[in-house]
C-alpha cells in the first residue's frame, strides 16, 4: 500500500475528467482500509469506488482512498435459491455475468450497468423494471467512527427510488465492503415487460427466454442506446425520472397527450426524464467538446477533455428549461464533487 502525490483521477472516472487528488492509495483489503481511516496523517479523505456514478468538477485536496477489495463466492445453495457474495471492488457487470454463468436468477435485467458492486446499493441501481433491492440481502460496511464492520438487512438500507440511507443520514459514515445477494437457482421470476426487452427478443426469435437470454437483450438494447464510457465519457444517466402528482401529470397530458408515463401510486406518476430533455431541444446537442448524447437523452457526455463545471452548467441548464417548459423539477442522478 503506497501513499501517492498529485495523480490524476481521469483513469478512475468514467467521464475522463482530468482533475487530480492531492492524494492517493488503493487499498486491497480490510485491514488496510482500517489504516488508512485510523491514521491522523491525512485528516481529510475521499471514497473512490468505480468512478461511474460522478461528476468530478474540481481538483481533491484529500487523500483518494480506491476501494480495490476483491473476490466472489456463493455462501450457500438450495434447490430454488442461493446466497453469493462480492466484495466491493468486483466490477458489477462482472460479478452479474459470474451470477449467470452459474444460473442464479435476479440480476439479469441489471447487466452493463457501470461501476462496482459496493456502490451500488448506495445509488439502488435499476433498469428494465428491476432495481438492486429486489436481490439485495444485506451487506457488511466499515463504520468510520468506530472502525467496526456493521450489517444492514435489506430494511436496514431503507431502499427507495435511487436512495438508500447511505445517500441520506448513514451518508460518509460508512463504507461498503461486502455485499450480499439472494437469488435463484430455479423457476426464475423474468422481467420481460419494461422497455424494449420483449421486442428485442423477438428480434432473436426468442420465444421462452433463459435469465442469460434476457441479459443479451439487455445488453443489446443498452449498447444501441448507451454510449461506451471507455470511448466516450459518461456516467450513464445523469438524470432521475421525475415523480410527480396526478394533478402535475394531467396538466402536462393536457398540452402533451402522448406524454409517456408509468403509475407509481394512486397519487404519483413517473415521466420519463428523457423524454422531458428531449422535448426540451437538448438531444444530440453539442457544446464544444461536451454534450447531450445523439441516442439517449438522458445521458450527458465528454467527447474528451471536457471540463467537469462544463458539463454540471449544461446540467443546471437542462434543469432550469425542463422547469420552465412543464414546471417539472428533475434532480440528477449523479453525485456532483
Amino acid at each position: 500500500m503506497q501513499i501517492l502525490e498529485n495523480i490524476s483521477l481521469k483513469e478512475y472516472n468514467t467521464f475522463g475528467i482530468d482533475v487530480k487528488a492531492k492524494h492517493f492509495v488503493s487499498v486491497s483489503s480490510l485491514d488496510q482500509l482500517k489504516t488508512v481511516f485510523s491514521s491522523e496523517a491525512f485528516p481529510k479523505k475521499f471514497i473512490l469506488g468505480g468512478g461511474s456514478n460522478m461528476l468530478l468538477t474540481k481538483d481533491i485536496d484529500a487523500l483518494v482512498v480506491h476501494l480495490n477489495l476483491k473476490g466472489k463466492q456463493i455462501l450457500s445453495k438450495t434447490e430454488t435459491e442461493a446466497f453469493v457474495e462480492s466484495q466491493a471492488g468486483e466490477n458489477w457487470h462482472d460479478f452479474v455475468l459470474w451470477t449467470l454463468d452459474n444460473n442464479f436468477g435476479g440480476l439479469e435485467n441489471l447487466s452493463l450497468i457501470p461501476g462496482n458492486v459496493g456502490t451500488s446499493p448506495i445509488q439502488n441501481i435499476g433498469a428494465y423494471g428491476v432495481e438492486l433491492k429486489d436481490a439485495f440481502y444485506s451487506c457488511k460496511a466499515l463504520n468510520l467512527e468506530t472502525l467496526e464492520v456493521e450489517t444492514f438487512s435489506n430494511l436496514q438500507c431503507e431502499f427507495d427510488y435511487r436512495n438508500s440511507i447511505f445517500k441520506q443520514h448513514a451518508k460518509g459514515k460508512y463504507i461498503i465492503i461486502s455485499v450480499i445477494f439472494k437469488l435463484t437457482t430455479k423457476n426464475h421470476l423474468l422481467h420481460t415487460n419494461y422497455g424494449a426487452i420483449t421486442s428485442e427478443l423477438e428480434s432473436m426469435s426468442i420465444e421462452q427466454p433463459t435469465i442469460q437470454d434476457i441479459s443479451k437483450a439487455v445488453i443489446a438494447i443498452r449498447e444501441s442506446k448507451l454510449p461506451n464510457p471507455k470511448k466516450i465519457g459518461n456516467s450513464g444517466s445523469f438524470f432521475k425520472n421525475p415523480i410527480i402528482s396526478k394533478d402535475a401529470f394531467l396538466k402536462l397530458q393536457n398540452n402533451f397527450p402522448n406524454a409517456p408515463h408509468y403509475v407509481v401510486s394512486d397519487t404519483e406518476i413517473k415521466v420519463p426524464a428523457g423524454w422531458l430533455i428531449e422535448h426540451a431541444g437538448f438531444k444530440g446537442k453539442t457544446f464544444n467538446n461536451y454534450g447531450v448524447h445523439k441516442k439517449q437523452a438522458l445521458v450527458l457526455v465528454s467527447y474528451g477533455g471536457a471540463k467537469g463545471e462544463d458539463i454540471l452548467k449544461l446540467a443546471q441548464l437542462i434543469q432550469k428549461t425542463i422547469y420552465r417548459l412543464f414546471e417539472i423539477k428533475i434532480e440528477t442522478e449523479v453525485n456532483i464533487i
